[in-house]
């Protein structure tokens, strides 16, 4: 009695999906077609992962060094104009010429009120009075132009982070005590426990012991600011019970000027946001994100088109096994998943190598380039939705692009295609 072998079939196509079967069996058969395109995807996806994540910490870091030394929002007192009217003449209209005054320090009206309302505007964050205006500092011969700087500590902290620009000493500003820049101590010799003089433009002056040192990573505003209590700041520049400006900060940082418009029409005040005193720097940060969105896309494109291009070669090259299924009995529609599997398998595979190879990259770049004081530009971290979204785009351009091809291979005739 003759005994019947059947074919050794592999546990791995026991369970795996027909369709699955071929497709990575067309990948393998052409391994130098499949790695060129892969290679492709991977780079691809390492460009688009690795640029975002490179600019995006890029306008982080510098959005966070402007925004680290000022509020959002900035509530002040409307400028004072002048209105001067001419007298008609014979052959003369009436015109009006409005001149600006010489800006004095004035207070904001009623400022307690206008705290309040704007600690109770949705997107508001932190609310800080703030008394500034100028001032004389002199220590011995030397004399330095400087900014009074009133404030008060617990509320100003929430504004503006000074814990983590502080150098020395602590922010401390309760009685006469007083914090100077780092540039201004170096100018006038000044240290931790010594005594600064400080004399309005009104004559008012006072004796201020040193606390504390910061560093705001401004020379200008290291050089100027002296920051001392709201009490002392109103007796000597002249504005008793009154703050110059409110500083507020908002939740989101992108959202400051529907806030600042709310306020402004409440109150009727001068509110202005980081967006508009800081228009050059959002102007630059929107050109630079165009710039990435343009390259993402001809990326997007190019892997597209490189995909499309090695699978209409491989419908070609497997005419005749596509043949032999379809006269087999495979229906049209699984020729055509067969094909979309091939696209959506190399835009997977791709995007995990993708993802590695652009961690790679930030590794290797955040220890070549550094920050002017020897720290890392950008940190070697990538974003999670990042990844993701660079994941489903790949697989998403691995099966558009493959399309054409699929619906190629799916229209064959299996008789022509067996005899090709």
């Amino acid at each position: 009695m003759a005994s019947h072998h059947r074919p050794a079939v592999s546990p791995r196509a026991r369970w795996m999906p027909f369709e699955l079967l071929v497709a990575l069996r067309f990948l393998r058969e052409g391994r130098m077609q499949s790695a060129l395109i892969l290679a492709g995807v991977t780079g691809g996806v390492a460009v688009i992962i690795f640029l975002t994540q490179l600019i995006n910490q890029l306008q982080g870091t510098i959005i966070d060094r402007v925004m680290g030394s000022q509020a959002h929002v900035v509530i002040r007192p409307l400028e004072e104009n002048t209105q001067r009217v001419l007298e008609p003449g014979a052959d003369q209209a009436v015109a009006a010429v409005v001149q600006p005054r010489t800006q004095r320090l004035r207070p904001v009206d009623q400022w307690e009120r206008v705290a309040e309302l704007a600690a109770a505007t949705p997107g508001v964050l932190a609310v800080s009075p703030v008394v500034s205006g100028p001032a004389f500092a002199t220590r011995g011969g030397a004399s330095k132009s400087v900014v009074l700087m009133g404030v008060q500590p617990e509320a100003y902290k929430r504004v503006v982070r000074m814990d983590d620009y502080m150098t020395r000493g602590r922010f401390d500003v309760t009685g006469t005590r007083a914090l100077i820049g780092i540039d201004l101590a170096q100018d006038l010799g000044l240290g931790v426990g010594d005594k600064l003089r400080v004399t309005s433009a009104g004559g008012r002056s006072e004796t201020l012991d040193i606390v504390g040192l910061f560093d705001m990573g401004n020379r200008d505003l290291n050089r100027r600011w002296v920051f001392v209590a709201l009490k002392l700041a109103q007796t000597l520049l002249d504005l008793p019970g009154g703050v110059s400006n409110i500083d507020l900060t908002v939740t989101d940082l992108f959202g400051a000027n529907p806030v600042a418009d709310t306020l402004r029409a409440q109150t009727g005040l001068t509110v202005e946001s980081w967006m508009q005193t800081n228009a050059g720097l959002l102007n630059a940060l929107s050109n630079q994100t165009v710039s990435n969105n343009l390259i993402r896309s001809f990326v997007v494109i190019i892997v597209a088109l490189g995909i499309s291009s090695v699978l209409v070669v491989s419908v070609v090259q497997k005419q005749r096994e596509i043949g032999i299924l379809r006269a087999m009995g495979a229906q049209r529609k699984r020729i055509m998943v067969i094909f979309l599997l091939q696209g959506g398998l190399v835009g997977l595979v791709g995007s995990v190598l993708g993802s590695a190879l652009a961690y790679g990259l930030l590794v290797l770049f955040s220890h070549i380039f550094k920050s002017p004081d020897g720290s890392a530009m950008f940190a070697a971290q990538l974003d999670p939705m990042l990844v993701l979204m660079a994941s489903v785009v790949a697989c998403g351009v691995g099966l558009v692009a493959a399309v054409v091809p699929a619906r190629s291979a799916a229209r064959m005739d299996p008789v022509q295609a067996i005899r090709a």
